[in-house]
């Protein structure tokens, strides 16, 4: 098998799980220009097919989206299927889903059992899920790639809350163990970013950003284009690459 670096990814279909949200949708859109048909996984009403069908688009790429809840196996075992159903493959699993709320370090009855349930389910279990529904599709592709977006909380400890270090922990050692069960046939790494200019933390703005800023060596927080260029190298150039993590946080981790 060739792991050899490649240009364009025509013919190719790439299933982006949190399609819609920042880093999901910035990595739909690198994507799709150099070739590939996206299918976008929402949870969200009307305009998923429109931000679907407003992504750079060829003559033989028709971009999908599909509602799917990935603490929901059963939506995601039928989104898998319609994937099948409708494109015949699926090359690429891109997982973006997951929220988050923050509750300082310290606060441990803030931390309260029914959040942490709840975080884990969404930042963990439910990134699992996704990957175990595609899995028989990206196998039978034989190139296959997961890219789990994970953070650099998952080794400062550092992050929203205690329970979302610990999902994104965990995220990235099982997929260093599935990174070795699935090859040949399906690559598995972690991007795993610091602080990032986008809604997913609830109640952070241009203070928190300016702050981030001044603490990270090359002066500014992530974009989510920044995360999807990454993916994208992944799927194009970094392609002798599984089990381990692509840190792009501009220094924040040092």
């Amino acid at each position: 098998m060739s792991f050899d670096p490649i240009l364009k990814l025509d013919g190719k279909v790439a299933v982006i799980a949190g399609g819609l949200g920042a880093i999901g949708y910035a990595t739909a859109q690198r994507l799709a220009a150099i070739g590939a048909t996206c299918v976008l996984l929402h949870r969200r009403g009307d305009e998923a097919a429109e931000l679907a069908a407003a992504l750079p688009a060829g003559v033989a790429q028709v971009h999908q989206a599909i509602f799917a809840d990935i603490v929901d196996s059963a939506s995601l075992r039928a989104a898998a299927a319609a994937v099948a159903a409708s494109l015949g493959r699926c090359d690429i699993l891109v997982n973006s889903a997951g929220h988050t709320r923050p509750v300082p370090a310290a606060d441990l009855e803030g931390l309260s059992d029914e959040l942490i349930d709840e975080l884990l389910q969404a930042n963990f279990r439910g990134v699992f899920a996704t990957i175990r529904a595609f899995t028989p599709l990206l196998k039978a592709s034989g190139d296959g790639l997961i890219v789990n977006v994970s953070s650099i909380s998952a080794f400062t400890g550092t992050g929203s809350n205690l329970a979302y270090v610990a999902a994104k922990a965990g995220l990235d050692v099982v997929g260093d163990a599935l990174a070795k069960v699935l090859a040949p046939l399906v690559r598995v790494v972690s991007v795993s970013p610091g602080a990032v200019a986008s809604s997913f933390v609830p109640g952070r703005g241009s203070d928190f950003a300016a702050k981030m800023a001044s603490s990270t060596p090359l002066g500014r927080i992530g974009l989510p284009d920044d995360v999807a260029a990454a993916i994208e190298a992944l799927a194009t150039t970094l392609r002798f690459v599984t089990g381990t993590r692509l840190v792009v946080d501009g220094g924040r981790h040092l």
